[in-house]
């Protein structure tokens, strides 16, 4: 009986013990002053206010639907559009989704959110640091690439042969990339291992085709120490890049041309330029102040000394044809103006821009200016980015077997008459 009492008084005390411990105050139990008295503050003041939040949320709400809704009203449909076949209804709701006053907010935070937490703009665009935007053209790759570049540089080979049939010199000025020209502005991301080793290779390819080159990899990067020679928010070079690379292009060419010819440059005033990559950040206008500074750019303008107002391409019968992309194609850089002064001869321009750097030459090489007035020298400006990607311009065009250019050009040729080896140019014909 003793024993029975003994054992069962051990587990009372116990519990009579935690009981005890259970009524002490923890230190989680014991509230920081004045935090107890805030947090009841703050829910009397919820409940006082509740009715007044309730009202202003509403009233937001209201005016965003009036506003909505009158931008609404101002929907026209057209004609054609018809009721039961839907025309009508998705006519409205692309003309909605454009007036709804929060799509601009929501688009411009997002892009806002990605640029500053991620680094990161919509496809098209590589972030750098310091403010520099990178096309992503310079990083891209796809399966077909490795065989792109080997077939774009045999369309290169070819044109140099054929053109060499009809005695004109061809000179191909490889452009760059830019991440190439200014690497110490890019961030994480770098490019793949292929286009590193695309530059060198190119060149080496078409030395062996025995295709004259232009290397501007070294003046443009040593150009850089005195001016910028490409814009920071853009793809392409500055207007003092262009006359770097039209110096380095005169040089390879003497002897190949007659000079004789001058020409004067001027600058056409100094503005702020926002560069074409801003279109992979849309972030204007409700955080337009989290973008990168637009750049400064001073276009040049090249006039012919002998003719005052003869602009660059107004003889008849001009020595050197310019055949490339925007970035002989745009005016505002003036490559083909600084060709001119570099070179004292006239220089009719071809280049297109959108189209690559091998569409325009096959479009070139088809045209009635070539056939009835073939210059001396063409200087092909070909931007090496391009190499691995696919060109869809090409596809209107009936290539030779042995430079088909893909996947695109060769459905194309399929479609029309079998192309034959070589080098004559009924070969490249444009598709009907």
């Amino acid at each position: 009986m003793w024993m029975h009492r003994r054992v069962t008084a051990q587990p009372y005390g116990q519990r009579e013990l935690a009981r005890k411990l259970a009524m002490q105050p923890t230190p989680l139990d014991v509230a920081p002053p004045g935090l107890a008295a805030r947090a009841e503050a703050a829910r009397a003041w919820w409940r006082r206010e509740r009715p007044l939040n309730a009202m202003l949320f509403v009233s937001l709400v209201a005016i965003l639907g009036g506003i909505a809704l009158a931008r609404a009203l101002d929907f026209r449909p057209a004609q054609h559009q018809g009721l039961w076949r839907g025309g009508l209804a998705h006519a409205f709701e692309a003309h909605y989704d454009q007036a709804f006053p929060l799509k601009q907010l929501g688009v411009n935070l997002w892009a806002a959110i990605d640029y500053q937490l991620f680094g990161e703009g919509l496809p098209g665009v590589v972030v750098g640091k310091d403010g520099w935007l990178y096309t992503d053209e310079e990083f891209k790759l796809d399966n077909d690439s490795p065989a792109l570049v080997d077939r774009h540089l045999a369309l290169v080979g070819w044109v140099g042969r054929a053109l060499t049939q009809r005695h004109v010199a061809l000179l191909v000025a490889v452009v760059p990339a830019k991440a190439r020209v200014y690497p110490e502005h890019l961030g994480r991301r770098r490019p793949p291992e292929l286009r590193q080793a695309l530059y060198a290779r190119a060149l080496d390819a078409l030395q062996a085709e025995g295709v004259a080159t232009v290397a501007l990899l070294e003046p443009l990067s040593a150009g850089k120490r005195e001016q910028p020679t490409f814009l920071r928010t853009d793809t392409h070079w500055t207007p003092y890049g262009a006359r770097v690379a039209a110096q380095a292009v005169a040089m390879r060419a003497r002897g190949l041309v007659e000079g004789g010819r001058a020409f004067h440059s001027q600058p056409d005033g100094s503005r702020t330029y926002r560069g074409d990559l801003f279109n992979f950040l849309p972030l204007d206008p409700w955080f337009a102040s989290l973008l990168p500074p637009p750049d400064r750019l001073t276009p040049w303008r090249t006039m012919d000394s002998d003719h005052a107002g003869s602009l660059l391409g107004d003889a008849p019968a001009a020595q050197v044809a310019l055949v490339g992309t925007s970035y002989s194609a745009e005016a505002q850089w003036n490559f083909a103006g600084a060709l001119e002064q570099a070179m004292h001869a006239d220089v009719l321009n071809y280049a297109k821009d959108g189209e690559g750097p091998f569409a325009p030459m096959l479009a070139y090489l088809d045209s009635d200016d070539f056939r009835t007035s073939p210059p001396k020298l063409v200087v092909w400006e070909v931007p090496e980015r391009y190499l691995p990607l696919p060109q869809a311009a090409l596809a209107a065009y009936h290539l030779p077997p042995g430079v088909s250019t893909g996947r695109v050009a060769t459905s194309a040729a399929v479609r029309g008459p079998q192309a034959r080896e070589g080098g004559s140019f009924s070969h490249v014909t444009s598709q009907p």
